[in-house]
């Protein structure tokens, strides 16, 4: 249910509910394969609600307003890791160049301690768990959880962060080496892929 609902005294439909009101669309295997040829950024995402860290791996985080500025991601209701991160007031959004990918399958492997390694994280003085060798992270409030299906939408408020400064040799191998997932596999997106702009655009 969407927080701002709660504060404003409307009633949001169950997902149940909602998923019935329109259901017959594409099957699940339809609408993977839809958006298997469709690249995406990876993040990594850690939080620690007071039972100690967690972190997942995402593919679905996007910036949606710069004033103020607001970031969302979705985390699915089979995530291990998904409590945590759906309970706690603020968590660490961690965008991952393809020199991390280690950072980007260790959040994505089930089953394993993902913060037995003491060597690869550390806690921000506000107390949250991050990676410090990510290129970009971000820390931000949770302001937002909407329901969406069998996964939950969450709205960060961007409080600090920690990137390149541009125009530097770090800012510049950052930028040009992205980590996408694309059609079930990891790539770098670096300069072979930069397509030159057509005259007259």
């Amino acid at each position: 249910m969407s927080v701002n609902a709660v504060r404003n005294g409307d009633a949001a439909p169950a997902v149940g509910e909602h998923a019935r009101r329109i259901a017959g669309g594409l099957t699940p295997d339809e609408f993977k394969g839809a958006f298997r040829n469709h690249p995406a950024g990876v993040a990594v995402v850690t939080a620690d609600a007071g039972a100690g860290p967690v972190g997942l791996t995402a593919t679905s985080v996007f910036s949606v307003s710069t004033e103020p500025p607001l970031l969302v991601f979705s985390v699915s209701e089979l995530s291990s890791s998904g409590p945590t991160i759906l309970m706690a007031d603020t968590l660490v959004v961690h965008l991952v160049g393809s020199t991390q990918l280690h950072l980007a399958q260790l959040c994505a492997t089930s089953g394993i301690d993902r913060f037995a390694d003491t060597t690869l994280w550390g806690r921000l003085d506000s107390g949250e768990p991050y990676f410090p060798s990510a290129s970009v992270w971000i820390r931000g409030r949770v302001v937002d959880r909407l329901d969406a299906g069998t996964s939950t939408l969450v709205v960060v408020h961007a409080l600090e962060t920690q990137a390149p400064v541009a125009g530097s040799d770090a800012a510049s191998a950052a930028e040009s080496q992205p980590l996408v997932y694309h059609n079930r596999a990891w790539h770098a997106l670096g300069e072979n892929s930069l397509i030159p702009p057509t005259e007259g655009h």
